[in-house]
Parts: structure tokens; sequence; C-alpha cells
């Protein structure tokens, strides 16, 4: 198989992806601390409750899976959120080993005010709601790429 063509100097830093997409990660997620600040919620906390809002209950296991965490990495954000009184966790009726986390009234009631931090988001970066998409496709195949 051909190299590809990476250009004159393929360890220049500004044209690594690596270095793109880190420090576009921490600037997106910095655009996001002054906005759940207000709901009490940090940006990975964020990710949790997202991940809730769209099936509650689930499996730490199932939790972990979709937001690409390891428990070890996951287990304190939930203990964090239940602490806030927005998730509870309880072992599976159906199997005792598994431990099942659900959005508390509060937290789903959570959800109302967490509806406006996509708009200020894509306000406050100033990109086309379609190019965002594209944006979103594009690092979709990146991950799935680097996953295999």
């Amino acid at each position: 198989m051909a190299r590809p063509d990476l250009g004159e100097d393929p360890l220049a830093l500004d044209r690594q992806v690596c270095f793109a997409l880190a420090v576009a990660a921490r600037s997106v997620i910095g655009l996001y601390r002054p906005l759940l600040e207000p709901l009490g919620l940090t940006h990975p906390q964020y990710l949790v409750m997202l991940a809730l809002w769209d099936r509650s209950p689930r499996s730490v296991r199932d939790l972990s899976e979709a937001l690409a965490l390891d428990s070890a990495t996951l287990s304190p954000l939930l203990k964090r959120l239940e602490a806030a009184g927005h998730v509870t966790r309880s072992r599976s009726a159906a199997d005792e080993r598994v431990l099942d986390v659900a959005l508390s009234p509060a937290g789903r009631a959570l959800r109302r005010k967490a509806l406006a931090v996509p708009y200020a988001v894509v306000e406050r970066l100033g990109v086309e709601v379609a190019e965002l998409h594209a944006l979103h496709g594009a690092l979709s195949r990146v991950i799935a790429a680097a996953s295999r």
C-alpha cells in the first residue's frame, strides 16, 4: 500500500489531527462550563444526564458503553449525581449483579432547564447547524475508525 501524501512536513504541529481535536475539545467544553454551572452539572455529568434523558433506567454497563467511559470513571460521576438528587442507583430486580441507574424526579425536571444548552452552544460557536452536523458525522467516522 502506498503511503498517503501528508504534505511537506508530516510532523508539523498545526497539521496534526490529534492537536486540532484536542484544542477543539477543550475549547468547546469550555463553552459548556458557564452554561452548565447554573444547572449544577459538570460537562461529564451532563453527558451522563443526556444518556439518561434518552433512556432511563440504564445499567452502569450500558451507560459505560454509551458514553465510552470505563466504570472507574463513571462510578464517581454517578455517585455525585446521586448525591445531588438527580439519579438513583439500585440493584436490578432481574439480576442483582447489575446496577441500574434511573433519573429521579429532580433529574427529569432538570431536562427542561437543560434544553437551552445546545442552542446557547450553537449561538456561541457562531457556526451553521448544518456544518456542525457534518462535523459530527466526520468525528463519528473518526471515532469508529480509531476503535477498530
